[in-house]
């Protein structure tokens, strides 16, 4: 429906790509927080979600569907199971639906919000600013941003760093 509102505003006769109509139409697509099985609540909804639009277009991508799921540590790790085969604590695991092709970046973000104020007590970080850097972590993955090897990881790390510091939603 929403392409049919768009196509009707092009003047007959005009070319347009059918990339730049999806562009569109994708600008209106959400950034979501939802959760499950936990009382967590992330502060600063709009923000967080303009922050990850900002970074998502930084990169070189349009914003497409990205739900940010914050669930308890026990579904966390039931995920983890199921469909990675990690038998182990984490605390992010995304799911990527990215058009790389498109550049239309979407995908679920799962976030166990008690390993990540673990993770931020340990590294002696505000809880809140480690779940900034899981939150971006999670986007950057969806943006083709790997962290298995030495070198990836470094990478994430910087770019988690430079994107924490654009950030105005703590």
């Amino acid at each position: 429906m929403a392409q049919a509102i768009i196509i009707s505003r092009i003047a007959p006769g005009t070319t347009i790509s059918a990339r730049l109509i999806t562009h569109q139409i994708i600008k209106r697509m959400p950034v979501t927080f939802h959760n499950q099985d936990t009382d967590f609540r992330l502060p600063n909804k709009r923000r967080v979600a303009a922050w990850v639009r900002e970074t998502i277009t930084s990169e070189g991508f349009v914003a497409g569907d990205i739900a940010c799921i914050f669930c308890s540590c026990e579904s966390h790790l039931e995920i983890n199971r199921r469909y990675l085969g990690h038998d182990y604590y984490t605390d992010v695991i995304t799911f990527d639906y990215t058009d790389y092709e498109g550049k239309i970046v979407s995908g679920d973000i799962f976030i166990d919000p008690q390993t990540v104020a673990s993770n931020a007590l340990l590294m002696g970080t505000e809880p809140s600013t480690e779940m900034l850097r899981v939150v971006i972590h999670g986007v950057l993955h969806l943006c083709g941003h790997g962290d298995k090897t030495p070198a990836e990881e470094k990478k994430m790390r910087a770019l988690e760093d430079r994107y924490l510091k654009n950030c105005q939603a703590v």
